[in-house]
Parts: C-alpha cells; sequence; structure tokens
C-alpha cells in the first residue's frame, strides 16, 4: 500500500468517526463522562532567525472526544521564506487515557515533505511525569518497515503568573540506516529550545527565544558529504495560542 492510500484510509476513518461523535445523541447529566470536548493549540507558530536561511516553523496538535477516548490531529514542519516546505508531517491519534496523567496513542503519520513521501504506523504515550514535566514520547514504523522513535520534553518556569520561561527538548532515533532520506541509526538528533512567552490571557501568548538543532553520529555524516550545516542556531519570535 502506497503512503498516500495509507494517509487516506486514515483521513476517511477519521471523519466516519468525527461524524458519529458530533452526530450521536445529546448527552444526560448521567452521562457526563461521556460529554464531547474539541481543544486545539499552537505551542509553537514562528519565524526564525538564522546565519542561512530564515524559516516559519509551526507545531500545533488538537482533540475531539471524552474524558477517557479522543482523536488527536498533529502536525509539525518548516518553510523556507523564499522556498518551499523543508519538513511537514501529519499525525492521526486514537488515544486512550491510562493513567490520571498520562494518553496511550496509536495511530498513523505521513510525511508530506522530505521526499520522497512516507507513511507510518505509531505508538505513544504523552502526559505529565513527575515535577511536572510535560513529555512526548512515540515509536515510528515506515511502510518500508524502518523504525523510528522521537521524545519530547518541556517544562514551565513561571518567573510571574504571565512571565513564563519554558525550555525543551527533543531528540529523534532511528534502528536502521535511510540512506537516501541522509538518516543515520542511533541517535540522528538533537534540538534544544529556550523560550520566554507573556500571557497576555491564557489562551495567547507571544515569545522570543532561542533553538539549537545539531545532527550527530552517521546522520551528520550524511549531511556533511551533502555540503549541508550539521548544527544551527536560531533567534525565534512567534505565537502560542489555544482554544
Amino acid at each position: 500500500m502506497r503512503p498516500d492510500d495509507i494517509f487516506r484510509a486514515a483521513a476517511a476513518a477519521f471523519s466516519v468517526v468525527v461524524a458519529t461523535l458530533v452526530l450521536g445523541r445529546p448527552t444526560s447529566a448521567a452521562e457526563m463522562d461521556t460529554e464531547i470536548f474539541t481543544f486545539f493549540q499552537a505551542e509553537q507558530l514562528e519565524y526564525r532567525l538564522t546565519d542561512g536561511k530564515d524559516q516559519l516553523k509551526w507545531d500545533a496538535q488538537g482533540w475531539i472526544g471524552e474524558d477517557y477516548n479522543k482523536l488527536w490531529i498533529k502536525t509539525e514542519g518548516e518553510k523556507v521564506f523564499g522556498g518551499g516546505l523543508e519538513e511537514a508531517e501529519v499525525q492521526l491519534l486514537y488515544s486512550r487515557i491510562i493513567h490520571p496523567f498520562w494518553d496511550l496513542q496509536i495511530g498513523g503519520r505521513y510525511d508530506v515533505r522530505p521526499q520522497p513521501q512516507r507513511g507510518f504506523g505509531v505508538i505513544g504515550v504523552q502526559g505529565l511525569a513527575p515535577y511536572f514535566f510535560e513529555v512526548d514520547a512515540a515509536a515510528f514504523v515506515s511502510h518500508e518497515g524502518d523504525l523510528s522513535a522521537r521524545l519530547k520534553g518541556e517544562y514551565e518556569i513561571l518567573l510571574t503568573q504571565q512571565l513564563i520561561l519554558q525550555p525543551s527538548v527533543e531528540l529523534n532515533l532511528a534502528a536502521q540506516q535511510v540512506e537516501k532520506l541522509g538518516i543515520g541509526s542511533g541517535l540522528t538528533d538533537v534540538e534544544l529550545g529556550l523560550r520566554l512567552r507573556y500571557e497576555i490571557v491564557r489562551e495567547f501568548a507571544p515569545y522570543v527565544g532561542v533553538s539549537w538543532e545539531r545532527k550527530v553520529g552517521k546522520t551528520a555524516d550524511f549531511a556533511r558529504e551533502e555540503g549541508e550545516e550539521v548544527d544551527s542556531l536560531a533567534f525565534v519570535t512567534g505565537i502560542r495560542f489555544w482554544f
């Protein structure tokens, strides 16, 4: 099955379930635990100023569902100003609460960029670790059988009730080498970020910060062979919002 077939099938299934949830019978007071809610958050929508190509980056997610079962959509990517998309992905996930602070998620992922386009199966967990670290960890298997994983972590430091400092880390790993995509096995790249936001209201906050990315191991070797930089430092400014 081709990646676009996987994505179309997942999108069709998502549409059927959403329609069932939205058009279902009204919820009574005795069924409050099955009341349908929605949520959307753009964690990052930012302009990145680098010493090379300036970029627009996004990282957003949303869900529809009740307390125990939800359907999630996640998307992230980068676009070069004056150019095309460098990276873009969409995930469609079913989520089930397994602990008061943790959800188990399973579904699919589709990479629009980089080429060639690829589809993945996804299984992961998302929630709040001890000491209030927000964690999003997932494993992926591509339609060609390649295994990879991603771990994201964030922490919020309240300087005031409206001024918040947020350090973050993202690690990507691969079980196999995929030379056509410039991916080596093992730890492939690391991203560290530090953003300072001001919450005008809880739902809307502009921010500034820095982000440092580094390719490592064989992935860095592939980048050097293509004449690419293996690390980059970017100054960022953007908005974080939710509804």
